[in-house]
């Protein structure tokens, strides 16, 4: 199943690339790729009775800074949404009758390993190399997979209210397609 979240944005490439065609003005604003303060990106991916849901997100979105912890302050902000990110099911809103277990709980981010952010990149003064970035990805077996018509990310909004938008690509029983969530519309369905 992993690899069918990483092949998720090749098979949306097409799309994408059609877009592109279609506005060139706003190519460079619109990239998915780009590090962007206020977004992130969410691949969900529904195959029988397994979901899987990676979350890619600037450490500024969940923590409010992007530098190696300097304070104790820093270190508590990094915590909480460490905390938070352990616990998927209210971020998430995934409907109880879909009976979603979660499996499996995987985060990364040089800030949670207290390492340095990008020191090794070569390109220390490109803006871009000094970005720490948060990605999370949760497994769930569901019990009931027919029950997840949908999932609601206000939960997720209200944890982190520095991310005001998330864009997501679904693979689900319907097929596949994007769809941008903020928090006034924070539901996509599969």
């Amino acid at each position: 199943m992993r690899r069918l979240l990483l092949a998720l944005p090749f098979a949306l490439l097409p799309g994408f690339a059609l877009a592109a065609e279609h506005d060139h003005d706003h190519a460079h604003h619109d990239s998915l790729n780009a590090h962007e303060h206020g977004a992130a990106e969410l691949d969900a991916a529904l195959d029988s009775s397994t979901l899987e849901i990676e979350l890619r997100s600037p450490a500024m979105n969940l923590v409010g800074f992007e530098h190696a912890p300097s304070s104790d302050a820093d270190k508590r902000k990094i915590a909480e949404a460490r905390k938070k990110l352990e616990q998927p099911n209210s971020l998430f809103g995934l409907p109880a009758a879909a009976g979603c277990a979660l499996a499996e709980t995987e985060l990364e981010s040089p800030l949670f390993e207290g390492e340095a952010h990008d020191q090794h990149d070569e390109h220390d003064d490109d803006h871009e190399s000094q970005h720490s970035e948060i990605h999370a990805h949760y497994r769930f077996d569901c019990a009931a997979p027919q029950a997840l018509q949908a999932f609601d990310l206000q939960g997720l909004f209200k944890a982190f209210p520095g991310t005001q938008k998330i864009q997501a690509q679904l693979i689900g029983p319907k097929g596949q397609r994007g769809v941008q969530l903020n928090a006034d519309q924070p539901r996509a369905a599969f």
